[in-house]
């Protein structure tokens, strides 16, 4: 892709705006951790680690759009890598840049939580993207995260059920795999497929 061709796959996408956003979403959550006094005990960062990456998720869902879903079917060059590429790049850059509001106690909730949480939020969010659209591809992680943000102090204390990976601590391998796979199932589908048009 050239470097025109380049500017003009931003533009459409509206990626300017999505780096805008993810840098806002960083602020928040540093302030948000700052306010909360996370350092002092680190599961005051259970909302930091679970919500951050639900907004993050939502900015990178909503940039899959395409303005012209006829004239990409028609290029004579194949689109995947181009949203290979779109999703990796603002996932990468997530993963990198929320981290910041957690940067101690990686046992707990710290830096490695906050990236497993990014993979997996934004796997569901890629492949909400391909069924209901770039536009609604948030609702659908959103809901299950409020769900599961709200549910779980239902549960007794111990363990986690698979359904709150999200939740879990850093050291949960269990849950570093419900992520990784679903961030591999969504990112797959959406770079096979694309976003689903929408009116």
């Amino acid at each position: 892709m050239t470097q025109t061709g380049l500017v003009l796959y931003a533009r459409s996408r509206a990626l300017p705006q999505a780096l805008a956003s993810l840098a806002a979403v960083t602020l928040l959550a540093v302030w948000a951790a700052h306010a909360l006094d996370s350092y002092l005990d680190p599961d005051r960062r259970v909302p930091v680690v679970a919500l951050a990456p639900l907004l993050a998720a939502a900015v990178i869902g909503t940039s899959l759009h395409t303005a012209s879903a006829e004239l990409d079917g028609t290029a004579v060059r194949p689109w995947w890598y181009r949203r290979a590429l779109h999703l990796l790049a603002l996932t990468a850059l997530a993963a990198a840049l929320l981290p910041l509001a957690v940067l101690t106690s990686a046992q707990t909730f710290g830096p490695p939580a906050m990236i497993r949480n990014v993979l997996g939020c934004t796997g569901l969010t890629a492949g909400a993207a391909v069924f209901l659209g770039a536009r609604l591809s948030w609702l659908p992680v959103f809901g299950y995260v409020s769900a599961m943000y709200l549910g779980i102090s239902a549960i007794p204390g111990g363990s986690l059920p698979a359904w709150a990976w999200l939740l879990e601590p850093t050291a949960s391998g269990t849950a570093w795999t419900t992520a990784a796979t679903l961030f591999m199932a969504g990112g797959t589908a959406y770079v096979a497929r694309g976003a689903r048009p929408t009116p």
